[in-house]
């Protein structure tokens, strides 16, 4: 399965997305693992099996991505820290809504979920 993570540049995301879902063990498509440059993932979404978007944190050009998964029918699913305000858009887009309290709790929920 090919898993796109999809995500702000607000937070470090390398080291509380990234490393915690390398556990995991599938294939994760990090856009910002080697370069902070932007990406232009508009056609490569057509590749993915699934999109997690970590939604914490406000991103018109994470929002773009979920659009565009949401049009080609991609499973999404929403990660969010416990207390985090997700905007109201997104109650509307399909897919599953996994709230976590700490990279353990992130990678058991999701564990459960994928698997």
């Amino acid at each position: 399965m090919k898993i796109y993570v999809g995500h702000s540049r607000e937070f470090d995301f390398k080291k509380e997305l990234y490393e915690p879902l390398k556990q995991l063990n599938h294939n994760f498509i990090f856009p910002h693992e080697d370069s902070d440059e932007p990406q232009n993932s508009k056609e490569s979404t057509k590749t993915y099996d699934l999109m997690i978007a970590e939604v914490s944190f406000p991103s018109t050009g994470l929002g773009i991505e979920i659009g565009w998964a949401d049009a080609l029918n991609i499973s999404i699913i929403y990660i969010y820290q416990a207390g985090a305000n997700i905007s109201g858009s997104l109650k509307v887009m399909k897919g599953k809504f996994i709230e976590y309290s700490n990279q353990e709790d992130l990678i058991e929920k999701l564990r459960k979920e994928i698997n």
